[in-house]
């Protein structure tokens, strides 16, 4: 299948990695497919989430298991009802990033992580109920060495 991209031209993907997003994503309730574009540099952490549809469509994101360390979520019951999920194995977390113009400035938000069931390629944006994440988490105020990829979203 080809998609096309903004910021990647024409992609020829696999189908089977399609991810679906049955509610959409909060304020793109009407975008429900999407792939994930891998960076080339295997330790560059940075990722795309890419419309399958929208070529203008696609959000930097993350592992933030990697830059944050200690964060620590639970999956609410009705949402691994939703995606499926029988083993923690089978799921994928990313965080969404923000970069602005002042790329120190660069954030990741905590509350709304990414969940995505790998086995059944299902997903949702799943807003936490915990204080200590925020919509806005600065990555260069962490120890994690991304910073040297800042430039290669």
């Amino acid at each position: 299948m080809k998609v096309v991209t903004k910021h990647f031209g024409e992609l020829d993907i696999d189908e089977e990695k399609i991810i679906k997003f049955p509610e959409g994503l909060p304020g793109f309730e009407d975008e429900k497919e999407f792939i994930i574009i891998n960076n080339e540099d295997e330790e560059n952490p940075f990722q795309w989430l890419q419309s399958v549809r929208n070529p203008n469509l696609a959000f930097v994101i993350i592992n933030p298991f990697q830059i944050f360390p200690d964060y620590d979520i639970i999956i609410p019951k009705t949402v691994q009802e939703k995606l499926r999920i029988e083993d923690e194995k089978d799921v994928a977390v990313y965080s969404i990033v923000v970069v602005p113009k002042d790329i120190k400035k660069m954030t990741v938000n905590l509350l709304g992580p990414l969940v995505i069931n790998v086995k059944y390629k299902v997903g949702k944006q799943v807003i936490l109920d915990d204080s200590r994440y925020s919509t806005k988490h600065y990555i260069f105020n962490q120890d994690t060495g991304v910073e040297k990829y800042a430039n290669t979203y």
